[in-house]
């Protein structure tokens, strides 16, 4: 199959989620595969406050910030994904022409993860052990049934939450899973779009966005502030799966994707061994 592109739309709510969809759907249309893979943090935390549940986060050791999934949180991230954002996005790439499926990982166990029986997190300074997070680790892809989906013509559009081992229901990050989704397929590329210009050297400034941000093998990304760590944990994952590019760049231009994969954007490369 030709170079796959996987396309992840941030779910911050600057994101211009209408022109990504635009661009995905050129792609597509110009014969390239691709997939979107999407999170949603804006509808999630919009709903959470509709529904009077608390948006919290998780901030490791090494200062990579993860949400806290209980089980209201759970909730809500399910009813936010497959029925405000993922319906959004079909519908707008509906639009331009792209004959789009909306999958989370639980449709034919897309997506497998470990469940994390105890996260280690910094509260007020202090070391702690969260238990009832419901969130895991992705072990398993089901790639077979994306390249099936390619194969057809259609344009897959992928989000959390994952499978467990167990069987149950368990949030995962959503750049990680596009990550997991990309180094499945064998893509050439991971375009991770975000609400910033790509990794910034200086985070209060816009204009520091880095050429190139190398990232080492194992430990703590280079850069853990405006949600970025985690970004940068899921690059590392896709490259060391094989994946050839990983690029992190601004989903608020006008045509983020041809933008991008123009080169505005950060590069992540694997610091050499």
């Amino acid at each position: 199959m030709r170079d796959i592109l996987v396309v992840k739309c941030g779910g911050n709510a600057a994101v211009r989620s209408q022109a990504i969809c635009a661009d995905v759907a050129a792609v597509h249309r110009g014969g390239r595969p691709v997939i979107l893979a999407h999170g949603g943090s804006a509808d999630i935390d919009g709903l959470a406050a509709r529904l009077g549940v608390p948006s919290r986060r998780l901030v490791a050791p090494d200062g990579v910030s993860t949400r806290y999934t209980d089980e209201r949180t759970l909730e809500v991230v399910q009813l936010a994904l497959t029925g405000s954002a993922k319906p959004r996005l079909l519908a707008a790439l509906r639009a331009c022409g792209a004959d789009a499926v909306g999958l989370t990982g639980l449709d034919a166990g897309l997506l497998v993860a470990a469940r994390k029986t105890a996260h280690r997190a910094v509260v007020d300074g202090r070391r702690v052990v969260v238990r009832d997070d419901h969130s895991g680790r992705i072990t398993a892809v089901n790639g077979d049934l994306i390249a099936t989906l390619l194969a057809a013509g259609l344009l897959p559009v992928v989000s959390p939450p994952a499978v467990a081992e167990d069987g149950r229901v368990v949030n995962t990050d959503a750049d990680r899973a596009a990550a997991a989704v990309a180094g499945a397929v064998g893509a050439g590329t991971l375009l991770l779009l975000t609400g910033a210009g790509g990794v910034l050297a200086d985070r209060h400034d816009e204009r520091s966005v880095l050429p190139v941000c190398r990232i080492p093998r194992e430990g703590a990304p280079p850069v853990v502030t405006g949600g970025m760590g985690i970004k940068l944990v899921a690059a590392r994952e896709a490259l060391l799966s094989g994946v050839q590019r990983v690029l992190i760049a601004d989903g608020r231009r006008p045509r983020p994707v041809q933008e991008a994969l123009a080169g505005a954007c950060t590069e992540v490369l694997l610091e050499e061994e």
